[in-house]
């Protein structure tokens, strides 16, 4: 017969008494064990067991978070936010006062989902106060979706969201580079073409004619459109808050021309971004490959015209910003 005491006794008082890594509010409710190192729940917020929330996470008063929820590292929930079955919270992504999730689209007393629709906001982004999200939407990376609005789609990453129903006004860290001199011209005409910082892109004036009898603007495709081109195509008829492009090619240049009305250009490398005011024939821009373009905030009346180095070739687009991202910073 052994005499020797059980250690077992001893090892779970020493277990027991190792501080857990992540601090809880006295006055908040924490049932789950899924909490990540350095994160910090506050008064009156409320986690279910089944939610998985992760390292220095700031969780502030009053918050209810579900069991189906995933929420990333460094994240912050402001007062006031409830976190429903079925969403997915990315790293460093801000969550302002009282911002609301739905879950369900048609919700009924005591009736429920077998499943909920997964909404999802990426790496990055900032949901801000009273903001209000529909089900099973996803909000790209770096996105900001300001205070108040409400978000009936998916919002492309770096894109900037206002009103109801939320509509994009600009990306992030790009800014609109196109003015006019007080004749009308675009200041860009005087220097005959610039860079624009990203990928190669650049705005392109194309030379243009005055007189009485009216306008002419030419442009030389062994000059000013610096390919071959082999296909033409017109966008036009599109909604105003319509998002147009949204993808990057391998190989196939563009050369694009806003030949009646406006509409805002946006170019990105994956490091930088720029934007560009189309509003006259007299000025196009050409998107060489592996820059991810969008065109956005089209007047009613705008036409667009895009001059194509290639025939089209399903192969030949990145039709995802995950995917692009992954494409430029593969070695």
């Amino acid at each position: 017969m052994n005499d020797e005491p059980d250690p077992a006794p001893a090892i779970a008082s020493t277990v027991a008494s190792v501080p857990p890594a992540f601090f809880v509010h006295a006055q908040a409710l924490c049932e789950s064990p899924h909490i990540g190192s350095g994160s910090r729940v506050w008064a009156f917020a409320h986690v279910l067991p089944g939610a998985h929330i992760g390292a220095d996470a700031n969780i502030c008063d009053g918050v209810f978070i579900e069991n189906d929820v995933v929420v990333g590292d460094r994240v912050t929930i402001k007062c006031g936010v409830q976190l429903w079955d079925g969403l997915r919270i990315g790293d460093d992504v801000f969550i302002g006062p009282n911002a609301t999730f739905t879950n369900d689209p048609f919700p009924r007393s005591r009736q429920h989902l077998d499943s909920y629709p997964v909404t999802v906001v990426e790496d990055g982004a900032s949901i801000g106060a009273n903001a209000t999200l529909l089900p099973g939407v996803r909000v790209g990376r770096n996105a900001m979706v300001g205070a108040g609005a409400v978000v009936t789609r998916d919002v492309p990453p770096n894109a900037k969201v206002v009103g109801n129903p939320g509509r994009i006004v600009g990306y992030v860290g790009a800014e609109p580079s196109a003015r006019r001199d007080p004749v009308g011209r675009p200041l860009a005409l005087a220097a005959g073409s610039r860079e624009l910082g990203v990928g190669g892109a650049r705005l392109v004036a194309l030379p243009t004619f005055r007189d009485l009898r009216g306008d002419l603007t030419v442009a030389e495709f062994d000059e000013h459109v610096p390919f071959p081109v082999k296909r033409v195509f017109l966008v036009y008829d599109v909604p105003g808050r319509e998002v147009r492009g949204e993808h990057a090619h391998l190989a196939c240049h563009q050369f694009i021309v806003c030949v009646r009305g406006s509409v805002r250009l946006l170019v990105d490398d994956g490091e930088h971004r720029a934007e560009a005011i189309l509003d006259t024939p007299a000025l196009g821009a050409h998107i060489p490959p592996l820059v991810w373009g969008t065109q956005y905030d089209y007047s009613p009346d705008a036409v667009l015209a895009v001059f194509a180095s290639e025939h089209y070739d399903a192969a030949d687009y990145l039709r995802t910003y995950e995917a692009f991202l992954e494409h430029v910073s593969a070695p």
